[in-house]
């Protein structure tokens, strides 16, 4: 199943089932988000996980972020955030970062990699165009839908030929933002309440700085 490239903006209801399906199949789909353009897989499927990839190049040791596509059944599935923790994750998410929380519960093996300890955590802030993929209710594996080191995908057309002709699915939403997400490091923040801006992306590092510290 793939949809036309081109005309196409909004992603419909039928999309979103489409996409839950083909995760749940087993597959691997290209997808708009809140940034740029993504690849995604089930993040409890190896197999999946390592498909995803080959198709992007992706060195086999590097992680993955876990995307919910709402905040409450991502606060539902990690029942072992502490409140502080929780109390991040709901003035930062949704939003363009992504999280980097202590895994004490070494959830999605696949998606962690060779860092069972830590989770990515995505929750998009989607526009309205894409606002049907909130309906998807489990958690895909994410990265970028580039060649590892190239330049992330504004459009469907950016995304590398080959990643869309390998793909299950393949969803079109138009001309994205273009800038990728802020990483956010978490690890720290219960034990000492520390927090660090890995990558300044699409939330500005003052933004976080100012959601954060009005939780103080």
């Amino acid at each position: 199943m793939r949809a036309q490239i081109g005309e196409q903006q909004e992603i419909s209801d039928t999309e979103a089932k489409d996409l839950e399906r083909c995760v749940a199949a087993g597959g691997v789909a290209v997808l708009p988000t809140d940034t740029v353009y993504g690849i995604c897989c089930d993040p409890e499927d190896e197999r999946a996980a390592r498909r995803l990839y080959a198709l992007k190049g992706r060195p086999a040791a590097r992680p993955a972020a876990v995307m919910f596509f709402a905040l409450e059944p991502a606060l539902e599935a990690l029942s072992e955030l502490h409140l502080d923790e929780r109390s991040a994750l709901r003035a930062l998410l949704p939003g363009g970062v992504t999280l980097l929380l202590a895994n004490p519960a070494r959830r999605f093996a696949p998606a962690c990699r060779t860092d069972p300890a830590t989770l990515g955590l995505r929750v998009p802030r989607l526009p309205e165009n894409l606002r049907a993929l909130t309906a998807v209710r489990t958690p895909v594996m994410q990265t970028s839908a580039n060649m590892s080191g190239e330049p992330d995908a504004r459009t469907l057309t950016d995304v590398p030929r080959s990643m869309r002709e390998g793909a299950d699915l393949v969803l079109d939403g138009g001309v994205l933002p273009g800038r990728p997400s802020t990483v956010i490091d978490l690890r720290d923040y219960h034990e000492h309440r520390r927090w660090h801006v890995l990558r300044e992306g699409a939330m500005p590092r003052a933004t976080v700085r100012e959601l954060l510290t009005s939780l103080e």
